[in-house]
């Protein structure tokens, strides 16, 4: 004969218990004693062991604006008018921690003492929120498992997100940096430009022997009529441009701001949550295959009284004695 293990969750089921211990005690004449620690019970009842398990679960949403807000914040820097909104955000990190967490139940299922690790959807239809669970055959030990899987994918996961959004980081600072050297290049060109027309102007200039300026308005001075300013004027003119700085649009300070901004980005993956608790983990409210207990009870149940029966039947045939 073997043994049954019946394991209950907490102090809640010792109705159901009980009931069920009598129910044995009725059919193998056993008395079985609870145990107030664990409630682990034995009984000689079979072969094989026949295991109850309970089902801790959890529920799950996206997480809230300010589990998220330094990631988003992190992202308007980096993108601007560009960036995704809080809701996008949002949504794309409860995404990923649902990802993760189906692949941290599928390498489970998949050791050599295959856990068993859920998730789905709370409410058939919706996307949100998620229902997540873990089964064992203690409850509080299940609940505490159930507890640090939630903890170990979002912790992942927010790494996972910070790994990302550094290397964002890296690539637009790379982005931006092109940007300013072009701007740069540009700018010195266009000094470059400018001193080589004046340069030309002083040539005409000598060449016409024309020392002094020959112009009354110097604002309309053009490329052709430059040399009219006289010699004198337009040494001037190159040594002053050669001493000033280089003049950028005010879109590259707007560049250089973009870049000692996200320069400065830090974003510490444990300021990051990628979900909310609609519902912490709970004790099981409910077992994995009772009816298994139930028809094997029933089973020697209904074998017993057929045994009696026949037993019955055939000391009754043993008793009969026919009249004379």
């Amino acid at each position: 004969m073997g043994e049954i293990s019946v394991k209950t969750g907490n102090n809640a089921r010792n109705g159901g218990k009980n009931s069920l211990n009598r129910l044995i005690r009725c059919v193998c004449g056993k008395k079985i004693g609870p145990d107030p620690r664990n409630f682990n019970q034995r009984v000689s009842l079979g072969r094989n062991d026949l295991l109850i398990r309970t089902f801790p679960s959890a529920i799950i949403a996206q997480p809230d604006a300010a589990q998220i807000a330094t990631y988003s914040n992190a992202l308007n820097i980096l993108y601007g008018t560009a960036a995704p909104t809080m809701i996008d955000n949002q949504t794309r990190a409860i995404d990923r921690f649902s990802a993760s967490f189906s692949a941290l139940s599928q390498a489970l299922d998949n050791q050599a003492e295959p856990e068993k690790l859920t998730i789905e959807p709370a409410v058939k239809g919706q996307a949100l929120p998620l229902n997540v669970s873990y089964t064992s055959t203690s409850a509080e030990a299940a609940q505490k498992q159930l507890a640090q899987y939630i903890q170990l994918v979002d912790e992942q996961t927010a790494k996972e997100l910070a790994v990302d959004l550094n290397d964002n980081i890296k690539e637009q600072i790379k982005t931006l940096n092109a940007s300013l050297q072009n701007q740069e290049k540009v700018a010195q060109e266009q000094k470059d430009l400018r001193i080589k027309q004046i340069a030309e102007a002083l040539k005409n200039a000598e060449a016409a022997n024309i020392t002094s300026p020959r112009l009354q308005q110097t604002q309309e001075v053009t490329q052709e009529t430059m040399f009219l300013l006289g010699s004198e004027g337009l040494k001037s003119m190159i040594d002053n441009e050669a001493s000033l700085p280089l003049v950028f649009p005010r879109a590259y300070y707007q560049t250089r701001r973009n870049l000692l901004d996200i320069q400065n980005l830090n974003v510490n993956p444990d300021t990051i949550h990628v979900y909310r608790y609609v519902m912490k983990p709970e004790l099981p409210v409910r077992r994995d295959s009772p009816k298994k207990v139930i028809v094997l009870i029933l089973a020697v149940l209904l074998g017993g009284m057929i045994g009696s029966g026949v037993v019955l039947g055939r000391n009754a045939l043993r008793n009969y004695k026919p009249k004379a």
